[in-house]
């Protein structure tokens, strides 16, 4: 009897302990997700892309395009790339050069929005005069896009935004010059995201550091919120170079600011990191994913693999368990022979194969 009742004890123990573990709320980073790289970008018009292309031929890499920001956030992206360029007076990219080429060779140039382009502030835009066809010419009216879809489908998965800040166009002959960025237009640019974002409706570094001494001791030791949290709100990502990223952390000890930076790991204010190559970086990403950092990688680059039909870069990125997948080819018609997807067999999220191996995960 007594032997009955030893084995019961121990059923039963075993039992409430698994069914705990596998009761926990869902955090936030036990998620996988499938988002688009320069997610605002139209396709270059072929005339000016064989311009371009006489001049350069690798300039392939810029043959892409993509539908528009709500459209893939219907189809179920939960990651954008957005590049921004200041323009604090307006104007500075109404006259792309691209535009002047074609009509130097009597090419019937496709409507350009000159008007808005005349107002001030961030502009999006990929490489200014050659590459500036766009789904949203201001910053400001990609984020309201986002917004408004966000604000009427309130249960979604977070949606994580990397934000590359534009220092340079091409070093040409009347060609625009871009405004470097410094601690005044990082400045500018977070205004532009509180002026179309409330922080409730942002997922910040501050609100995730908590009680924390800093940004990476709370993701490291305490973890990211809870999914069913931050189910709604919006994450920011500065995808900056070393020096711009110093720039904007510096002096923020008490976490103000609404982006996360992408430092180097042992930073305090490290939490989310890109790591852009999963073949060279999966088994270090696997770690960092352990540790506790959020991490977007890329599945394809420059239109290579969808050229060639390679996914092996794809399927790295997923068994790293990074959290955002970058892709230009979330849909097959948007790759360059029309065969060439990447989504997570015919979805766009799922749970984290590294930090999320239980049946019981459930995303909806």
């Amino acid at each position: 009897m007594k032997h009955l009742y030893k084995h019961f004890i121990v059923a039963l123990v075993y039992c409430l302990y698994w069914g705990s573990i596998q009761g926990q709320p869902l955090k936030m980073n036990q998620t996988q997700v499938i988002g688009s790289h320069n997610s605002y970008k139209i396709e270059i018009e072929q005339p000016l892309l064989n311009f371009i292309l006489s001049e350069n031929p690798a300039a392939t890499g810029l043959d892409y395009s993509h539908i528009s920001i709500t459209q893939q956030l219907d189809l179920g992206l939960r990651s954008l790339e957005i590049d921004v360029l200041y323009d604090p007076d307006g104007g500075r990219f109404s006259k792309p050069k691209g535009i002047d080429i074609l009509a130097s060779q009597g090419i019937e140039v496709k409507p350009y929005d000159a008007d808005v382009m005349q107002q001030p502030g961030f502009k999006v835009l990929h490489i200014p005069d050659i590459d500036f066809r766009t789904h949203c010419y201001t910053f400001k009216i990609c984020l309201s896009f986002i917004r408004d879809w966000s604000k009427s489908h309130t249960n979604h998965l977070p949606i994580i935004i990397t934000i590359n800040p534009k220092s340079s166009g091409l070093d040409k002959p009347d060609f625009t010059r871009v405004i470097p960025f410094d601690k005044e237009v990082f400045d500018a640019l977070d205004k532009e995201i509180l002026e179309v974002f409330s922080t409730a409706h942002l997922i910040t570094p501050g609100q995730v550091k908590g009680n924390a001494k800093t940004l990476r001791e709370a993701v490291i030791h305490n973890g990211w919120p809870n999914l069913d949290k931050v189910r709604g709100k919006i994450l920011f990502v500065l995808d900056a170079d070393k020096e711009l990223t110093a720039l904007y952390v510096k002096d923020d000890d008490t976490y103000t600011r609404p982006m996360f930076s992408n430092t180097h790991p042992d930073n305090s204010h490290a939490a989310f990191l890109i790591m852009n190559d999963p073949i060279k970086q999966e088994k270090n990403i696997i770690e960092h994913v352990k540790m506790g950092f959020m991490v977007r990688t890329r599945s394809d680059a420059d239109t290579r693999e969808a050229r060639t039909g390679n996914k092996s870069r794809f399927e790295a990125a997923v068994r790293s368990g990074a959290h955002v997948i970058s892709t230009d080819y979330y849909q097959k018609s948007l790759s360059p022979n029309n065969d060439f997807e990447i989504s997570f067999d015919g979805k766009y999220s799922q749970c984290n194969p590294v930090l999320s191996k239980s049946k019981a995960c459930n995303l909806k």
